[in-house]
């Protein structure tokens, strides 16, 4: 993302009061990732060794029916530094990354997917950027050949539109994995909605970003958790969640129907004056007929989305609802140098 000349102001007023060594917690949730949270474990674990940071991990468990709640209570009980946070159903990962928002202790936070998808050793050149003085350092895809191309093709035409109809500019290939700075958590945090499109917000705050370009490699274990009709209910919550052009294309269509609709009164009345009356004919009737008749369904459908989201902010129900949390080992660092000191 390209930075102006006023944000590179406040980015290097932020390089220059960076601490030197911060706390860093990672944020996973997880659905169902038996086949692969071990496989995840011994994948970042070395690379966060070699942050030389004091850090934590924050599990999301969104309702897993198999084990991997099992492996990781064991794994912490083990002295797993971290976490694991039990919700007592599926609420979808949104939820479940803001459950892991507001139960992380560190001054920054990376939000990353168990299967791996995500390479963790980009956590130490998200750190680079950080100590450069960018509060978001976010994973862009350039390469999704990994995923179908019907994903692709949707995918690209969703962020296209969004950008278009939303009034905030949000990186097209841009997913959760990202490094952000304590103040923008604090900012997430403060949104009340219940209806959360994350990547949205994570662009609606805004703070200084940088891009993290990376070829996004097949899962390691395991099969994803999304089906097209979830993608298609998810891209529809993003743009209702940041856009009301929807509502405004219907008030426009509706004017310019009325004026057609005007205008063609006019035209019937000039022709009974100028050629006597004429019997109307039934398949002009009826196209016109069911043609309005659409139209106002999907006008009429499209306020219902937005009505049904107020009818959810207006319950103000939680976001999610925790049934447990099973704590591991405090915040730790595992470079040697801490541990020969420890020792000693």
């Amino acid at each position: 993302m390209p930075t102006s000349a006023a944000s590179k102001i406040y980015v290097s007023r932020r390089e220059s009061t960076r601490p030197e060594a911060p706390m860093l917690s990672v944020i996973v949730p997880v659905f169902n990732e038996e086949d692969v949270i071990l496989h995840f474990l011994e994948a970042t674990r070395p690379v966060l060794d070699q942050t030389g940071l004091y850090y934590e991990y924050v599990f999301i468990d969104d309702g897993s029916r198999d084990k991997t709640a099992d492996i990781l209570s064991r794994q912490l009980q083990d002295g797993l530094p971290g976490r694991l946070l039990a919700l007592s159903r599926n609420f979808g990962k949104e939820a479940a990354l803001s459950a892991g928002l507001e139960a992380a202790k560190g001054d920054i936070a990376v939000i990353i997917d168990a299967d791996l998808q995500d390479p963790p050793e980009l956590i130490l050149q998200m750190l680079d950027g950080w100590r450069a003085g960018y509060d978001v350092v976010y994973g862009l895809r350039v390469d999704r050949s990994s995923d179908t191309l019907m994903k692709r093709s949707t995918a690209g035409m969703f962020y296209r539109l969004f950008n278009r109809l939303a009034n905030i500019d949000m990186p097209a290939n841009a997913g959760d994995f990202r490094l952000i700075d304590r103040v923008v958590i604090d900012a997430l945090l403060r949104l009340p909605e219940r209806n959360r499109f994350m990547k949205g917000l994570f662009a609606w705050v805004g703070f200084p970003a940088m891009a993290l370009p990376y070829e996004r490699p097949p899962r390691k274990a395991g099969t994803g958790k999304f089906n097209y009709w979830k993608l298609w209910n998810f891209a529809l919550d993003g743009l209702t969640g940041f856009t009301t052009l929807p509502l405004r294309v219907w008030f426009y269509g509706g004017v310019l129907v009325s004026l057609g609709a005007f205008a063609y009164a006019l035209y019937l009345i000039l022709r009974v004056f100028v050629s006597g009356i004429d019997v109307p004919g039934y398949a002009s009737l009826m196209v016109a007929l069911l043609f309005f008749s659409g139209v106002q369904l999907l006008s009429i459908g499209m306020v219902g989305e937005y009505i049904a989201r107020l009818f959810n902010e207006a319950k103000q129900r939680p976001v999610y609802i925790l049934q447990d949390v099973i704590e591991g080992s405090p915040a730790e660092n595992c470079t040697r140098a801490d541990k020969a000191s420890n020792g000693s």
